[in-house]
């Protein structure tokens, strides 16, 4: 749940530069010494990819969830494919899918089937405003709420591995906290409240027993606690015991009941996976990588575990033979990362994702010792996958000498001697990360000659809860800075045009956006805005009701209004806009309840009273990011127009350092003195 605190607002990393040359190391934002470039090579004919439009790009089906029938002669999923996404079942061998819902508005995602028969639960909102409600599908069809009401918000936790109920999450008694409610899997679904949250407490599953829920309080974003809290006893147990800051995420509690798996940093930089022994009240380790356990849980009867290790920008998933105490080795597969393992009942076949720069989400079932086979193919086959790029981890330092880390995707035809506009890329959160990945939208950008540097600027997760902690009340400054001193980066590249260098990002990443145009306004030559927060004090004072718990931990994060309203104005761009000199555009989803509309609104207004270019495209059935397949198209076919309007197109004089065959260094602000400007 913490990391929900930190990925506050969505959109959506290995040790050495890969193919790129370092950059000259700047002393401070936006000035670097001078480098002479490398000698000029003949040119090298490069593949030219085939310029596709985006309704080619948004034409690939995405793809998620995976859950086997009791049978298991089918898995469920969902997708978009439709154009919003819906629940679908495809048999384990291949063919044919079947739809299980066929809404036209508002998004269904599948749930799980019932462990003993062909019930279905599915999961859907109303327009993005993340109220989302929980619903069986009948075996004849038909269709139930299981948590009605209007205000409410619900989410499933699991079943209970003896498939006589299932564990729900509910707002309903208190808009602020979650609840637990046990429902009984008969006709019916006669239900019961088992965990009454009058604290803040943010339960996360629960024992096979139900004798033992785990929660997690926090306290800041880098720090938290664990509990047990026993029903039996009616007692709450402190797993999580430390000095200093460390972050504990609780797992799964095994099917035999004796143990909790949990992920800790405390001792480490990085998150590593450990056990707590419910019969005496002791600790053991049980995992542990040079980068972040991410998650992981057991399998029906404990056989397998299932772990994920957050590996410099790549997700990889693992399963371990916890009988044989051996790795369960993986099939060769085509390029990628395995995600979404789920291990059916029986334990004799998992399903997963096979997901890559090239290649959107496919599903594969394996039989555990066989082979795999695909049972999908996401990829538009309007689109070539050669005319793809794949992504690489490079590393620039920033203006103090940190390292920071990102995912640099480069169109093939770029190069010395034909140099490409490019996009700094900020992700959301703030403690998010952009990762190695299929992404439709820089794919589509980068398919139409543009270089897109990914940053993971301080404070984004995987990197050790040193750099995750390194934007806490800072923002609009160092991240900032970091942010600058990408574009200078990227001025180092020899394909890049050095004076066509734009700034985009969602949600958090719009935010740096805004902070971008408005504290450094020379430093880049446009801006693209997704839901990007304009006025913290708005944003702050209007939180979701049931992120009640995390409020401090954001305040501590961010900024408090009722204490630091001055310092929150001061890294609000809405109160600077005035300085805003470059074409900016603002997309926003009108039912968003993180970022609110009137953050777009208003800066929008004020960028407009200045007579600034500035576009803005709101979509009535959007919430926080843009998910129907319609306004995709339409948003992000807009968002290439733009740039190719004000960046691409932009004029620029011939300069004499290109002249004298120098790499240029764009004059940028100097923030030596620590303000936002």
């Amino acid at each position: 749940m913490l990391a929900t605190i930190r990925t506050l607002l969505l959109v959506m990393a290995l040790a050495t530069l890969g193919g790129c040359d370092r950059p000259a190391q700047p002393t401070q934002p936006g000035v670097g010494s001078e480098r002479t470039a490398p000698p000029v090579t003949p040119a090298v004919a490069a593949h030219v990819p085939n310029p596709y439009p985006i309704e080619d790009f948004i034409g690939s089906t995405a793809l998620s969830g995976a859950s086997f029938s009791a049978d298991e002669s089918r898995i469920l999923f969902s997708a978009d494919r439709s154009g919003v996404w819906n629940a679908f079942t495809i048999p384990v061998a291949g063919g044919d899918w079947q739809a299980v819902t066929a809404s036209e508005t508002d998004n269904t995602f599948a749930v799980a089937f019932f462990p003993a028969d062909d019930r279905i639960l599915i999961t859907r909102d109303q327009g993005g405003n993340e109220r989302n409600h929980l619903y069986v599908i009948e075996a004849d069809g038909s269709e139930h709420d299981l948590t009605p009401g209007k205000s409410l918000k619900a989410s499933f936790l699991r079943f209970a591995r003896d498939g006589s109920g299932f564990y729900v999450l509910s707002n309903e008694r208190d808009p602020r906290y979650f609840d637990v409610y046990r429902y009984a899997t008969a006709p019916g679904y006669a239900r019961e409240l088992i965990y009454r949250n009058d604290d803040g407490y943010q339960p996360t599953t629960v024992s096979e027993d139900a004798r033992y829920v785990a929660l997690e309080k926090p306290d800041t974003t880098n720090n938290n606690d664990l509990y047990v809290y026993d029903r039996t006893a009616k007692q709450l147990l402190k797993l999580s015991e430390h000095q200093g800051e460390a972050r504990y995420a609780a797992q799964d509690f095994s099917p035999d009941g004796s143990h909790l798996l949990y992920t800790s940093n405390e001792g480490s930089e990085f998150s590593r996976l450990r056990r707590y022994n419910l019969a005496d009240a002791t600790h053991g380790g049980v995992e542990a990588a040079d980068w972040d356990i991410a998650y992981a849980w057991y399998s029906q009867t404990g056989r397998y575990r299932v772990s994920g290790v957050n590996e410099d920008g790549s997700l990889i998933a693992q399963v371990f033979d916890t009988v044989a105490n051996a790795a369960v080795p993986m099939p060769d597969l085509p390029a990628g990362d395995v995600r979404g393992v789920a291990i059916a009942r029986s334990e004799q076949r998992m399903a997963f994702y096979l997901n890559g720069d090239r290649q959107p989400n496919d599903l594969y079932t394996l039989p555990i010792g066989g082979e795999p086979q695909a049972l999908t193919h996401s990829l538009n086959p309007a689109i070539d996958p050669e005319d793809l790029v794949d992504s690489e981890v490079v590393r620039f330092m920033s203006f103090d000498g940190m390292a920071i880390p990102n995912i640099l995707w480069r169109p093939p035809q770029a190069d010395r001697h034909h140099k490409v506009p490019a996009l700094v890329w900020v992700h959301g959160g703030p403690g998010g990360q952009t990762t190695r990945a299929h992404n439709a939208l820089i794919q589509f950008l980068v398919n139409h000659g543009y270089v897109v540097l990914g940053i993971n600027n301080r404070g984004s997760s995987g990197y050790g809860k040193t750099f995750y902690a390194a934007d806490d009340g800072k923002h609009g400054r160092e991240p900032l800075w970091d942010v600058v001193a990408a574009r200078q980066y990227l001025q180092t590249l020899a394909y890049v045009d050095p004076d066509r260098i734009g700034i985009i990002g969602g949600s958090y990443g719009g935010y740096m956006v805004l902070s971008a145009l408005t504290f450094q306004p020379e430093v880049f030559d446009v801006g693209v805005d997704l839901f990007g927060v304009a006025n913290w004090i708005r944003t702050l004072e209007n939180i979701p009701p049931w992120w009640e718990s995390q409020r401090q931990a954001l305040y501590a994060e961010i900024g408090n209004p009722r204490t630091q309203r001055a310092f929150l104005r001061e890294t609000s761009p809405l109160f600077h806009a005035d300085k805003i000199q470059r074409p900016l555009m603002v997309l926003q989803g009108a039912n968003d309840p993180r970022v609110l509309k009137a953050e777009s609104d208003d800066i929008v207004a004020a960028v407009r009273k200045r007579k600034v270019p500035v576009e803005y495209v709101v979509f009535a059935d959007e919430g926080h990011g843009f998910t129907k397949k319609a306004n995709q198209i339409e948003g992000y076919g807009k968002i290439l127009v733009f740039l190719d309007k004000y960046l691409k197109g932009k004029a620029v004089a011939p300069s004499s350092d290109e002249d004298t065959g120098k790499e240029r260094i764009g004059k940028q602000p100097d923030a030596r003195d620590g303000k936002v400007h």
